[in-house]
This record gives structure tokens, C-alpha cells and sequence, in this order.
């Protein structure tokens, strides 16, 4: 082996010496082969004898990698490219860039050292060539080794390792021994080498040890992690070798996939186990526990807080603050690259000494290696990488443990919940909002701290570095340079607080804008009918005036602040440059000093570019962490440590029933009654409680209960519930029927008694021979009870979910469930029946329809305890029958189920099998009624006359039957509406679901390109001055930036070419040779000075542009919208409008500007830069061919991809929020179903699903700044180098190659920035596209043939109407609702319209306001074609009652009479004659009192009152009224039938009325049937002909 090793270097020069080339040079006296002292002696050999381990590892390895790549497909079926197993990995990964790193130093070295002879010496640098290779094929070939998981093969890395350390160990052997010191940088290079593969060489033989593959028996078995055998993961960041982790190459894949499917979250598969919010709340649990003092309480305040946060996530911060570091100092190296270059460059004396020559070969020291250009041009490329590199993985690190902790925050936070006492949120201590806000915004803040927290750490290591390397550069100037910039800070901070403070007051403004408009578009219906829009889109405006005042002035704060942004470097630099010249005679300000602190200043102010935000973030989270801790230290259910009841146990529990009269009974009663319930009936008494005693299911004691620490709301509770029975607890309002079973459920506190709840003996053999004693177990005891509140509580999910609440779906008893309560009628209007969505996102039901679901939940569950709190409240007379028979009586009875029921229905107690009747908090009385009978006759009887009273109120029957049917009219007229058209972006996102091919491609390539249109309309809302004025500001402050530079470059050669000048002269001051700096100076100055005026103008000028569009858009949004036709808003969801007044309009308010300055910022300064590069270095457009290609498609995948995940982000975030929002509603409700575990199952699902979506947006995001920095080094890399070059062949000046350099260096930082903005300002546009689309809806016709003034004044005067062949429809793609309908109404009658629901009866209300498409014949009232008058003029002279009562918030008067037309005397008229007077003259303030949002704070019966006032007050001579009396009691409906009568003696009234009863005393009635009249006469006329379908409505409405 040795023998050829040494005959390798006879072959190569055979030809002789005229070739140049060869391995040992070829110098005729060359001492290069002499080998007299020993062959190891010869320095030449040395080297040729370190190429045999490397040629040995190539030759083997290849072999085995085309085999092992050959079939791939024969690995194990895992993630097996993300496998790792191997002991040691990450330190491997390391010690091989390392290696790889001294290698490229070597051959560097090597070609470095070799240009100073004549002839080639390849043993130079060949030798490192081929270990470059072989350390590169070593990686691949472990990583696919450790792919396929086969260990045998490392033998082969094992020998090289052993053969490369022993040859480099000889080598550094015979240097020491020549004397070759530290001097030389090869002796350096050499040592390190040796060092590195030992360390390799210690690596591998630490896997034979850990795996044990060769010298051992048996070897270990490794199984992958868990998450890698789970296909569902995707998120391979954890898993992946550290390449891959550093650049992110297994996001590849992901991100290209995205521009052929839309990311969803079937795509992003599920979270790492170490990632998921359970982990981590056990991880912060621990912490917490860790904290615990030892006596064992839980420690109180935020610091607790801190610092188990430190100790759960301290590492992974510290982790990132470490990489933050090492990029922060490796930052620096680029300006001292350039310095270095540039001052290569200046000497223009290229004079070399002659290196050592020792062994026979030559030696440079490291001084001389660093001198040279293209050295410096490749370190500073391997500077950025690494820089970048790090920067990246500090983010990431850091953003995903602030991932982690909002899981784990959250789940902690739903923990609490789960264990919050009702009493907190019922007496006002924490709101539902204020809970949400703990979740949606105070874990946020702490995430965002996280992420930020490196920069606190970072920025005054950064600063301090960074002016002590400028004072190195100039001396004193540099401090006060720094001064200015740290002026900056201060000046930061206050702009910083000024714009959360100026955010504020605009959130105020637009929430209570918001609510306008809400209110507006809620009552849209009854604005348009009395022609009122004007008024509250006016209202509206003004509210938007005042919150443009305040988005003025935080347009004003971000234009100041992007202005010092920008202008303070260019002060500081300008400030330095001015004082270096002044100060010293002889300022040496050469290119290389100059461009040099030029990138200092850059570097310099990013830190305090970021202070403010830091420093904000951090008090913030100083806030939020407050608020936690306050949220975890409240109160929790069953806290008070009790003594735990002690139940005699003798034989029975007898003795203890005997003890309970005694003690509760005599203090309220007589002992008469006690006498009555136990003497009387002894023998019968004795046996029912023995019987009892097995059959009670829950017993409460001597039972006080308080909801707040005062005094108890129940006192004195003996109650027991029997098992398989049938119990009602009645009493009037307020008397703690509720506040009972919320007892018995244990969630109210305790004060003193017992609550026993026994199992069910039919059920467990054991019975109840140990009732549970609950002192504080009962509630662990106590199984599950269906439990229907008094407020219905639904989830936001489909009907079926709501019902079956997480039990599997049995199709019978599911459909017997909706039988008893009715719900069918109602399932079947819904759009996608029992799978609609209802709650907050769905389709919004009504009180009704709400109830009967939550008890439908109740009967629908298993349990054996079912507690019904006033089911019956919001039913009708027909449908609380019906639930009571077929539901409580039927369904529960035959399953033996023991059922408690709340209720004010009296006339169901005879059905009860025990009674309970509570009056102020205490029991009155309980048994069965006969018991009551007996013991209590008055009670009995005047329950009895309430019975009775109840059973004759049909009429109130038919009101309340009434309500049902309206409720689903309502629904059922909004889903109609809503199936007939859907909006545009409906059928947007559809068109996207639907996966046709053809179609599917089409969709994809409209999501890769950018919305032009919308940037387009945008910018042309700005106007015609302020579009060419952002324009032309912009390019000329970034031309004046360039001119700046450019100056600088030309003014810094100069001074050199004066110095060298100067040496000619022998001056000994460049002065003297007639050399000024002042004129330079001057001109420098005025650019300056120019250049901040321009980042003046150009900030304001975009934040005016924004303020500017803001208005114009929101104007023309909302007066589109008061024009549009009612069909819009019945067939866009509300929601939907709204959300362009809210979340669209808030991003083009105070979004949208920012991103556009950024992004034509960052974007004019990429292209001035390349600009600047080129004209430096014409080459350098070649290369940027290819970079360019590649920065296109590298942001175009990423931004299909960016929008994608951003979406899912905030899509999954609803979902959480809106669990923890229904988790805390129904809290009751989830602990009596004993369900916390499964609620807590679904938050862990939805939090995973929000926090992988957010880490692959991290992902995304360092995927894509990686790429674009790489590309950036490369573009510093070529740049350098062309320029090295030319200068030194075609003496390109100093100063310029500095200027090319430092513009590289900002390309590099300003790539990323660009693409980002993009992709954000993509994201920004879709709310302008949104707002765009309800802008080209069209508007109602308001314009008629007549004007205004043509109209006479007091028209109509009669009131005649005529009604000529009418034909009406929705919509003109849809079909008629009203066909030829011919009518005629003589001045003053009285009309009723009916006819069943759906015959077109509203519709023919709505034809008089032309609210509806009139295609056929026309309406004639006094002499006057309706078609033909304005929309605005029709409609104030008319009026109309509607059936839904709209009152909007403001004042009584301002609901009567918006306008402020009418005197107060009319007003209280118009009162009197609507019966409200004496309800509105006890209010305080009178008509001024205040009505709350939606008349809230009135019942149903008087909002529609109002809504008969406010007709009254408009003295219109026809009335409309639309089922106007559906929510009235009879009593009140009859007198107002009367007053209209009177009232309106003399005008026109039409009624439509669905209770036929109102209209029997009309002089017409018109029946009609699907938009046809069937009937046309007198109503006694109608009734006395048998068949006519007037009588049929009339017989089955009595």
C-alpha cells in the first residue's frame, strides 16, 4: 500500500518538466522530492499520504449508496427520512460543518499559498479537495444509513475515521517536529483537523457502544417515537436531521403541494405529542406543583406565576437567546468583510513578502491569509449563512415555545373553569367577556412576549458591540453619531404609547359605530317601510366622523414613527461624517472606514427599531399575567373544607326521618299539621316511609345554601326526591325553584345540612345500604342528570349534536325525542334539516325553539335523574301539552326515570306524584297533592283557582299558539330568502369546494395570482393628488438614497486619490496639496438634508392616502347598503355585512397603509440596490438571472401557502373561543352531565388544531426568510467577487466596490421583508375584494317620473286604493308571489286580509311600498300610479305596523319620532291611544327615558305598543298593519282593536291577520291562497255561505 502511495507522485509529472501542472510543483532545483531525511520528511509526501483515507471512503461508499438508493422502496413504511436513530446525531451533524468549514479554510490556504511560486502545487490543495468530497459523501452516506436504520454498515465511516485521524496525526506530528509553529496557518488548520476527526472517530465508536451493532451479542432494538409510527403527524420539525431542521427542507413537499390543493387541516394531520396542549399542561402543572409551599398551599400572585413559567420553558428561551447571540455577533462580521475588502482594495501597493518555506514547501501566516479579498468575500458568505442560519432558529425556538405555552396556558385556564363557582358569574365578578379575553387576548400577549423575549436579551449586547466597533472605526465622532440614534428610543416609546392610546379611542368609536350599525341593519326592514335610512345612516356617519378624528391622529403617530425610522441613520450618519472631518486635520475617511460604519448604523438601528415594541410586549404581558393570576386565586366549587356529615347507621335509616320533622317542621308550622301528616294516617305513614326510605334518590337535610358569602338564598331545606317518580316543585317567582336543584347539583355553597344522593337499588344490587354521606364527595358521588336550564343553552354545532350531546345516535328513540317535542315542523324549514348549524355561526333560533331542543337534549340522555327547570316557559298552551303528555308522562315515565320538574304551570300538578312547594327560600310544604289536600287547604285551594283560570284561558292559547306559528314563519321566510340567492362569496367558497378538475386547476391558478383589482381600486379611492404624489415621494427619496451613497462613494475615492496624490508631493497633510472636504461635505449635507425631508413627505403621504381610502370606502360601503334592496339583507346572513363594517373595515383603517409603506419600502430598496450592484458591476446581472428565477417561485409557492395557513389560523381559532364561551354559559349544564371530561376532550382537539396551524405558519414563514437569505448571501458572494475583480484588473475605485457591498448587504435584509409584505398585503386585499363585491349591488330605484315637489302636500287625502291586476315577485329570477290580484278599497274601510302561511299576504303589504318587484299591473291610490313617485316621498306618507316589534336603542321619543317632527302633546296622544301612557309616565325622564339596544328593557307586548305609537304619531290616512297584535295578550288586543276603530275611523286600514278573529268586525275581508284571492266580500256575507274557507278558518280558530 505504502509502495504505491509513494509511486502516485512519480507518475503524475511523466511527462516532464515542461508541464506546469503537477502534484509537487515542478521547479527544476525543487527540493519537493527530495527525499534524503526519510521519506515521512518530505513535505509534498505528507500531503500525498492523507489522500488514502479519503480515496478509500469515496471508492467504498459509493458502491452501497446507488445500491441502497436503487431500492429505496424496500425500507420500512415509516417516516423512515425523518427516522433518527443513531446515538450522537446532532453532535455529528455539527463536527461535519465544522469539518467542512476548516477544509474550505484549507484549500483556501492551500490556492492562497501556491500563488506566491511558479509553478502549480496541487498537494496544496488537492489533498483537501478530496477530503471536502469525502467528508460531504460521508454526511449522505450516514443520514441515508441511519434512514434505512442498517448500523452494520458504519463500519466503513469507523475505518476512515481511524485512517484520516492517523494520517493528520502524522502530519502534525513531523510539522511540530520541523518547527513549524502557530505562526503558520496551516500548522493551525492541521491541528484542528486532527482534533475534529478524533472527536468524529469518538463519535462513531459511541454508537457501537449505544447500539450495540458489532462486539456484543445481542444489539439493542430501537423503535422510532411514537409520533413517527402515527402517519396523522406531519409536523416534522422535531424529527428531521439538523439540515433539514436549519433550512427547513422537509417543508418543501408542504409548500409546493399547496399550489395544487388548498392547505386544510386533513393536510397539516395532527400535533407531535411534545407539542400538544395536554403535554404541556402537564408540564406547567408540574411546575406549579413544584411551587407548592410545603405546608400546601398553592403560593398567590403573578410572580408564582413567572417563575413556573421559567421553569417550564426556561430552556427552549434560553436555547433561542444563545442563537440569537451568535447570529447578533456574527452580524458584525459583514461590516468588517467590507472594510476589509475595500481597504484591500485602497493599497494600491500590491507589494507581497515572500512567505517561509519550510519542508520544502511554502507557509503563509494568517495575517497574510486575511489580507487577501476573495478570503474575506468567502467568510463573509459564510457569515450571513451562518448568521441567518441562526437567527431563524432563535425565531422559531422561540415562537414555538410560545406556542406551546398558550396551550398549556389555555388548557389550565378551561381547568379553572371547569371548577369555577356560578355564583362569580351570576353576581357580576367575572363576565363571560371578560373570560374570553383571558383566553383570546391575555395568552396571546404572553405568547408574543415569548417570541420577543431574545430581544431583550439580544439588543444591548448588539448596541454595545456595535459602537465600540465604531469608535474602532472613528474615533470620537462615532459617539455622538450613536447619540442621535439613541435619541431615537425615547422619542420611540412615546410615539409607542401615544398609538395604543390613540388605538384605543378608536376601538371605543368603532365598537359603538358598529352597534349603529348593527341596530340599522336589524331594522332595515322597518327604515326602509318608513323611509327613515337617511336619519341613521347619518347617525351612523357621525359616529364614523369621530372615530376618523381619532384614526387621524394615530395616522399621525405611525407617519412620525416610520419617518424616524427612516431618517434617524441617515441624521446619525450625516452627524458622524460632519464631526470626523471637522475634528481632525488629517480624518482618515477612506472608502473602507466610510462604508464600513455606514452598515454599522444599519445594524445599529434595528434594535431600536424593535425597543418600543419590546417594551410594550413586555408590559402587556406584566398586565396579563396579572389578570391570570386573579382568574386562577377565585373561587372554586366544594372548596370549604366541611365536617363531613355523620349519619347514624343503625339498622335502617329510620331514626333519621324520625329526627327530621322535629327539627325543620316546628319552627314554620303547627303542630297541628304535623299531627295531620303523622298521626292521621299512621299505619299508611309508616309503610310509605319505609318504602321511601329505598325509594328516595336524593335527600337534602337541614340544608342552608348561599350563592354569595352573605346571607343563605335557601334556608332550612328538608326535601326528598323519590326515585322513578314524578316531582314538581312549584312556588311564585323568585322563590328558589332553581336555585333548589342548583343545590341538590351542588353548585351553590353549602352552608350547613346534608345532600344524599342514593344509586338507583333497581339499578345496583347493593341499594342503598350506604347512602352516600356527602360532606365534600357528593358531587364526586352523585352520577350524571340531565339537566335542562331555564335559559336554554345550545352548542354552537347542528340540531342532532345539540340533542344527542355526544351519545351515539339511535335513529327510534331519537325520532321519539323530536315527536314529544315537536320539533319536526321546525327541523324541516331549517336549510339542511336536523344537520344545520345553529348558535353563534349558524342559523339564530328563537326562545321557543331553543328550549324545546335543550329539553329534547334532557329526554334524549340515559341518565336516571332528570331535572327540567321550567320547561314550559317560552312553549304555547298546544306545544307544553304535548311536551308534558308524550315527553314527561310518556317517554320518561315508561323508563322509569325519576324526573324533577320546575314549573308555573299549575294545572299539570295532578299528573305529579310528589309535590314541592317553596315560597321566599324555605320549603312551605311537600307531598303528594292529596297530602296537600289534607295538610295545607288553603294553598290547595288557591292553586285550584289558579287551575281553573288556566284551563279557561284559551284565548291566551291561541296567542301563544300564535307565537310558534310566527316563530317559524320568521325562519322560515329568512331561510327562503336565503336558499334563493347567495352572495357572491358564497358561491366563491363553494366553487372552491366543489372538486371538479377542470374547475378545481381553474380556482388554483386564481389563488397564485395576486388580486390586482382590488390593489387597483385600493389606490384609485385615494383620489387623483394623492396617487402621483405617494408615487413620486416615494421614488424620489429612494433615488435621493442612492445619491447619498453614490456621493459618498465618489467623495471617499477622492480623498484616497489625494493621499496617494500627497505621497507623490511629499505634503505632509493631503490639506497642503490643495485637498478641501468642505465642498464634499456641503453637497453630502443638502442631499441629507433633502433625503429626511422626503421621508417626511412619503410617510405622511401613505398614512394619508390610508386615512383617505378608509373614508371613502366606508362612505360608499354604507350608502350602498342603506339602498339596497330588502333582498339582499334576506339573503346575505346578517353576520356576513356586518363583518364588512367590522374586520374588513378595521383592516383598511389601520392595516392596509402600513403593509403598503413597508412594502414599496422594502421593495424600492431591493431594486435600487440590485441597481446600484449592477452599475458597480455589469457581470453581476449573469448571475442575477438564476437568483431571480429562483426568488420568483420560491414566493409564489409561499404565498399560496402563506394565505392558506393564515386562514386556518384564524378559522380554528373561532372554534376555541367560541368553546370556551359556550363552556362558560354552560357550565351548569356540563357538571350536571358530569360531561367536564369530554369538554376538556374537545378543547384539547381544538387548541392542537389551532397551535399546528400556528407552528406551520412559523414554519412557513422561516422556510421562506432562510431561502430569501440564502439568496441574499449569494447575492453578497458575487457581487463581492465581481467587484474584487474588476477593481484589481480594471481599477474599479474603492469607494465604489464599498458602495456595491454595503447595497448587497441590505438586499440580503430586505428580500424577506418584500415577500412577506406581499403575502400579508394579499391577505389585506381580500377585505377591499369583499368590500367590493356588496359595493356593486345595486340599489333600489329611489328616482320616480314625478318629483318631490310634484306631489300634492297632503296626499294621500282619501285613501282610495285600487289594486289593478297586480302581479308581484321577490326577485326577477324568481317566481311570482302575487298573480293578477284586482282590488278595490273605498276610502275608510276596514279591510282583513288572511289566508294560511305562504299565501302571499305579507307580500301584499309590501307592494304598497314598493318593497318587492311589481312586473305586472299597478297600484292606483288617490289618483296616483305608486310606480311613479320616489321611493323616499311613498314612503313617508304611509304607515305600517310589523309583526316583529323593532325598537332601537336612544330615547322613547327618538322611537316614535326620529324625524323631530311631532310636539309632545302628539307624542303622548299617540301613547294614550296605544294604552302605554301610564307604563311611559312612570319612568324617569318621561318620552326621554332610555331604550335599551333591541327595547330590551320592555317586554314583548309593550315593544309592539310602541311600534302601534309610532304609526299613530305619523298621521298617515292608511295604516298597514302586519300581524301586528301577534304578541299581544288578548285583554290588550281587544282594547287596541277598539282604539283603531275610533282612531282611525276616517282612514284607510288594512289588517292582515293570521287569528281571524280580528277581522270579523272589518267591512272587508280578502281570503287568499298562493297569491291568488279566493274570497272577496263582507265577512257576515262569508260566514253565512256553508263552504266558504272564510267560515273553516273562522270554526277552527274558535
Amino acid at each position: 500500500m505504502f509502495f504505491g502511495v509513494k509511486m502516485i507522485p512519480r507518475y503524475r509529472p511523466s511527462p516532464g518538466s515542461t508541464m506546469s501542472l503537477s502534484f509537487c510543483g515542478n521547479e527544476n532545483n525543487s527540493a519537493a522530492y527530495n527525499v534524503d531525511q526519510g521519506v515521512l520528511n518530505n513535505g509534498c509526501f505528507l500531503d500525498a499520504l492523507t489522500v488514502v483515507p479519503h480515496v478509500f471512503l469515496l471508492f467504498i461508499t459509493f458502491p452501497i449508496l446507488f445500491i441502497g438508493w436503487g431500492s429505496q422502496s424496500s425500507k420500512v413504511h415509516i417516516h423512515h427520512s425523518t427516522w433518527l436513530h443513531f446515538p450522537g446525531h446532532n453532535l455529528r451533524w455539527i463536527l461535519t460543518f465544522i469539518l467542512l468549514f476548516v477544509l474550505v479554510c484549507e484549500i483556501a490556504e492551500g490556492i492562497v499559498s501556491d500563488g506566491f511560486t511558479q509553478s502549480l502545487h496541487l498537494h496544496l490543495y488537492m489533498p483537501s479537495c478530496l477530503a471536502f468530497m469525502a467528508a460531504i459523501t460521508s454526511i449522505i452516506y450516514y443520514h441515508n444509513i441511519e434512514t434505512s436504520n442498517f448500523p452494520k454498515l458504519l463500519l466503513a465511516l469507523l475505518i476512515y475515521w481511524i485512517l484520516a485521524f492517523i494520517t493528520k496525526t502524522i502530519k502534525f506530528a513531523k510539522y511540530t517536529e520541523h518547527g513549524i509553529g502557530m505562526r503558520q496557518l496551516r500548522y493551525c488548520l492541521t491541528g484542528l483537523l486532527v482534533l475534529l476527526y478524533g472527536l468524529l472517530l469518538a463519535v462513531e465508536i459511541n454508537v457501537i457502544l449505544g447500539r450495540r451493532y458489532m462486539c456484543f451479542a445481542h444489539p439493542t432494538e430501537v423503535k422510532p417515537p411514537e409520533d413517527l409510527q402515527d402517519l396523522g403527524v406531519r409536523f416534522l420539525q422535531p424529527f428531521v436531521n439538523l439540515l433539514s431542521k436549519s433550512t427547513y427542507w422537509w417543508m418543501n413537499t408542504f409548500i409546493t403541494t399547496a399550489h395544487r390543493r388548498p392547505i386544510d387541516l386533513k393536510v397539516i394531520g395532527k400535533l407531535p405529542i411534545a407539542m400538544r396542549a395536554l403535554t404541556n399542561y402537564m408540564k406547567l402543572r408540574k411546575a406549579f406543583e413544584a411551587q407548592k409551599r410545603p405546608d400546601g398551599l398553592q403560593p398567590q400572585g403573578p410572580q408564582w406565576i413567572w417563575r413556573a413559567l421559567r421553569q417550564a420553558y426556561g430552556k427552549p428561551l434560553i436555547l433561542s437567546i444563545t442563537f440569537r447571540f451568535l447570529a447578533d455577533l456574527l452580524g458584525f462580521v459583514g461590516p468588517l468583510c467590507i472594510s476589509g475588502i475595500v481597504h484591500h482594495i485602497s493599497k494600491k501597493n500590491h507589494t507581497i513578502q515572500a512567505p517561509a518555506q519550510l519542508l520544502g514547501i511554502y507557509f503563509i501566516s494568517s495575517q497574510e491569509f486575511l489580507a487577501n479579498a476573495y478570503v474575506l468575500a468567502v467568510l463573509l458568505f459564510f457569515a450571513l449563512l451562518l448568521q441567518r442560519t441562526f437567527l431563524q432558529a432563535s425565531y422559531y425556538s422561540a415562537i414555538q415555545t410560545g406556542i406551546n405555552l398558550r396551550g398549556a396556558i389555555q388548557t389550565k385556564i378551561f381547568n379553572k373553569i371547569m371548577r369555577l363557582c356560578t355564583s362569580n358569574m351570576s353576581m357580576g365578578e367575572m363576565t363571560v367577556g371578560q373570560i374570553c379575553n383571558l383566553v383570546a387576548i391575555d395568552t396571546n400577549q404572553l405568547m408574543w412576549f415569548f417570541f420577543l423575549c431574545p430581544n431583550l436579551w439580544a439588543m444591548p449586547v448588539q448596541i454595545i458591540v456595535g459602537v465600540i466597533l465604531l469608535y474602532y472605526l472613528l474615533g470620537i465622532s462615532a459617539l455622538i453619531g450613536a447619540t442621535v440614534i439613541a435619541l431615537l428610543a425615547p422619542v420611540q416609546y412615546f410615539l409607542a404609547t401615544k398609538l395604543s392610546q390613540a388605538q384605543k379611542s378608536t376601538l371605543e368609536y368603532s365598537s359603538e359605530r358598529l352597534k349603529k350599525t348593527n341596530e340599522l341593519l336589524r331594522g332595515i326592514k322597518l327604515l326602509k317601510l318608513y323611509a327613515w335610512e337617511h336619519i341613521f345612516c347619518s347617525s351612523v356617519e357621525e359616529t364614523r366622523r369621530k372615530e376618523l378624528t381619532s384614526l387621524q391622529a394615530f395616522a399621525l403617530y405611525t407617519s412620525v414613527s416610520i419617518f424616524m425610522n427612516a431618517a434617524i441613520p441617515i441624521a446619525a450618519v450625516l452627524t458622524t461624517f460632519v464631526v470626523h472631518v471637522h475634528l481632525s486635520d488629517d480624518a482618515d475617511l477612506s472608502p473602507a472606514v466610510a462604508f464600513a460604519s455606514l452598515s454599522l448604523f444599519h445594524i445599529l438601528v434595528t434594535p431600536l427599531f424593535l425597543l418600543s415594541s419590546v417594551v410594550r410586549s413586555t408590559v402587556k404581558a406584566l398586565v396579563s399575567v396579572q389578570k391570570l393570576s386573579e382568574f386562577f386565586s377565585s373561587d372554586e366549587i366544594g372548596e370549604e373544607q366541611e365536617p363531613k356529615a355523620t349519619i347514624p347507621t343503625s339498622s335502617t335509616n329510620h331514626s333519621n326521618y324520625q329526627a327530621l320533622p322535629l327539627k325543620v317542621v316546628n319552627r314554620k308550622h303547627p303542630a297541628r299539621e304535623d299531627w295531620n301528616s303523622y298521626g292521621l294516617h299512621s299505619e299508611q305513614d309508616t309503610e310509605t316511609a319505609a318504602v321511601e326510605d329505598d325509594d328516595t334518590c336524593i335527600k337534602i337535610t337541614g340544608g342552608y345554601f348561599s350563592w354569595t358569602d352573605g346571607a343563605p338564598t335557601l334556608s332550612n331545606v328538608d326535601i326528598k326526591i323519590p326515585f322513578g317518580q314524578l316531582t314538581m316543585i312549584v312556588g311564585q317567582v323568585g322563590c328558589g325553584k332553581s336555585s333548589l336543584l342548583l343545590a341538590a347539583l351542588g353548585e351553590m355553597q353549602r352552608i350547613s345540612g346534608i345532600v344524599t344522593w342514593n344509586s338507583n337499588p333497581k339499578l345496583d344490587s347493593e341499594g342503598d345500604e350506604s347512602p352516600d354521606a356527602a360532606g365534600d364527595d357528593e358531587i364526586r358521588k352523585r352520577g350524571a342528570v340531565a339537566y335542562a336550564s331555564q335559559k336554554p343553552w345550545l352548542l354552537n354545532a347542528s340540531v342532532v349534536e345539540n340533542i344527542t350531546f355526544e351519545m351515539p345516535l339511535i335513529k327510534q328513540r331519537y325520532k321519539t325525542v323530536i315527536e314529544a317535542c315537536s320539533l319536526q315542523p321546525d327541523i324541516d324549514i331549517l336549510p339542511q334539516g336536523d344537520q344545520t348549524e345553529i348558535g353563534e355561526r349558524g342559523i339564530i333560533l328563537s326562545g321557543g325553539q331553543k328550549q324545546r331542543i335543550s329539553v329534547a337534549r334532557a329526554l334524549y340522555q340515559t341518565t336516571n335523574v332528570v331535572f327540567l327547570d321550567d320547561p314550559f316557559s317560552a312553549l304555547d298552551i298546544h306545544l307544553s301539552d304535548h311536551l308534558m303528555q308524550e315527553g314527561i308522562l310518556k317517554l320518561l315515565r315508561e323508563e322509569k326515570r325519576t324526573v324533577v320538574l320546575v314549573t308555573h304551570k299549575l294545572q299539570y300538578l295532578p299528573h305529579a306524584d310528589w309535590i314541592i312547594a317553596m315560597k321566599d327560600g324555605t320549603i312551605q310544604t311537600e307531598g303528594t297533592l292529596k297530602d296537600i289536600q289534607n295538610s295545607e287547604p288553603e294553598l290547595f285551594e288557591q292553586w285550584k283557582t289558579l287551575m281553573n283560570r288556566q284551563d279557561q284561558e284559551f284565548e291566551k292559547e291561541t296567542v301563544a299558539e300564535s307565537m310558534t306559528v310566527l316563530e317559524r314563519k320568521n325562519l322560515r321566510r329568512a331561510m327562503y330568502s336565503r336558499e334563493a340567492l347567495k352572495t357572491e362569496e358564497e358561491e366563491e367558497e363553494e366553487s372552491v369546494e366543489s372538486d371538479d378538475e377542470d374547475n378545481l386547476s381553474q380556482v388554483m391558478r386564481h389563488r397564485a395570482t395576486i388580486p390586482w383589482g382590488s390593489c387597483g381600486k385600493y389606490l384609485t379611492s385615494a383620489g387623483l393628488l394623492l396617487l402621483p404624489l405617494l408615487v413620486l415621494s416615494q421614488l424620489l427619496k429612494h433615488s435621493l438614497m442612492v445619491a447619498i451613497d453614490v456621493w459618498l462613494a465618489h467623495w471617499t475615492s477622492d480623498v484616497i486619490r489625494a493621499k496617494i496624490h500627497a505621497d507623490q508631493h511629499n505634503c505632509t497633510l493631503v490639506q497642503d496639496c490643495g485637498f478641501s472636504h468642505s465642498s464634499y461635505l456641503l453637497v453630502f449635507s443638502v442631499l441629507c438634508c433633502l433625503g429626511i425631508v422626503l421621508c417626511l413627505v412619503t410617510s405622511v403621504a401613505v398614512e394619508w392616502t390610508g386615512l383617505r381610502v378608509a373614508k371613502e370606502l366606508h362612505h360608499s360601503l354604507l350608502n350602498n347598503i342603506i339602498l339596497a334592496p330588502m333582498r339582499l339583507f334576506e339573503t346575505t346572513p346578517l353576520g356576513s355585512i356586518l363583518n364588512r363594517f367590522s374586520a374588513d373595515t378595521n383592516t383598511i383603517d389601520q392595516h392596509i397603509p402600513t403593509t403598503l409603506e413597508c412594502l414599496i419600502r422594502s421593495t424600492l430598496l431591493c431594486v435600487s440596490a440590485l441597481g446600484v450592484i449592477s452599475y458597480v458591476t455589469p457581470v453581476f446581472l449573469i448571475a442575477l438571472a438564476p437568483l431571480a428565477i429562483a426568488c420568483y417561485f420560491i414566493q409564489k409557492y409561499f404565498r399560496v401557502a402563506s394565505r392558506d395557513l393564515q386562514q386556518l389560523e384564524d378559522s380554528t381559532q373561532l372554534p376555541l373561543l367560541s368553546h370556551f364561551s359556550e363552556t362558560v354559559e354552560g357550565l351548569t349544564t356540563i357538571r350536571a352531565f358530569r360531561y367536564e371530561a369530554r369538554f376538556r376532550q374537545r378543547l384539547l382537539e381544538f387548541t392542537d388544531a389551532n397551535n399546528v396551524a400556528s407552528l406551520f405558519l412559523t414554519a412557513a414563514n422561516r422556510w421562506l426568510e432562510v431561502r430569501m437569505e440564502y439568496i441574499g448571501a449569494c447575492i453578497v458572494l458575487i457581487a463581492a467577487v465581481a467587484s474584487i475583480t474588476s477593481s484589481l484588473y480594471s481599477h474599479l475605485s474603492a469607494g465604489l466596490v464599498g458602495l456595491g457591498l454595503t447595497y448587497a448587504l441590505m438586499v440580503s435584509n430586505y428580500l424577506n421583508w418584500m415577500v412577506r409584505n406581499l403575502a400579508d398585503m394579499e391577505v389585506q386585499l381580500g377585505a377591499v375584494k369583499r368590500i367590493n363585491t356588496l359595493l356593486k349591488t345595486e340599489p333600489e330605484n329611489y328616482e320616480g317620473l314625478l318629483s318631490a315637489s310634484q306631489v300634492p302636500e297632503g296626499w294621500p287625502q282619501q285613501g282610495e286604493i285600487q289594486i289593478q291586476n297586480l302581479s308581484v315577485r321577490y326577485d326577477s329570477t324568481l317566481k311570482p308571489v302575487l298573480k293578477h290580484v284586482n282590488a278595490h278599497i273605498k276610502p275608510g274601510e276596514k279591510v282583513g286580509i288572511c289566508g294560511r302561511t305562504g299565501s302571499g299576504k305579507s307580500s301584499f303589504s309590501l307592494a304598497f311600498f314598493r318593497m318587492v318587484d311589481t312586473f305586472e299591473g299597478r297600484i292606483i291610490i288617490d289618483d296616483i300610479d305608486i310606480a311613479k313617485l320616489p321611493l323616499q316621498t311613498l314612503r313617508s306618507r304611509f304607515s305600517i305596523i310589523l309583526q316583529d316589534p323593532i325598537l332601537f336603542s336612544g330615547t322613547i321619543r327618538f322611537n316614535l319620532d326620529p324625524e323631530m317632527k311631532a310636539t309632545d302633546s302628539m307624542l303622548w296622544e299617540a301613547l294614550e291611544i296605544a294604552q302605554l301612557k301610564p307604563v311611559v309616565k312612570t319612568l324617569p325622564g318621561g318620552l326621554d327615558a332610555v331604550v335599551t339596544e333591541g327595547g330590551e328593557n320592555f317586554s314583548q307586548g309593550q315593544r309592539q305598543l310602541f311600534c302601534l305609537a309610532r304609526a299613530f304619531v305619523r298621521k298617515s290616512s292608511i295604516l298597514i298593519m302586519d300581524e301586528a297584535t301577534a304578541s299581544i295578550d288578548m285583554a290588550t288586543e281587544s282594547i287596541l282593536q277598539k282604539v283603531v276603530m275610533t282612531a282611525f275611523a276616517d282612514r284607510t286600514v288594512v289588517t292582515i291577520a293570521h287569528r281571524v278573529h280580528t277581522i270579523l268586525n272589518a267591512d272587508l275581508v280578502i281570503v287568499m291562497k298562493r297569491g291568488v284571492i279566493l274570497e272577496y266580500d263582507k265577512p257576515d256575507v262569508l260566514l253565512s255561505t256553508e263552504d266558504s274557507v272564510f267560515a273553516s278558518f273562522v270554526r277552527a280558530d274558535k
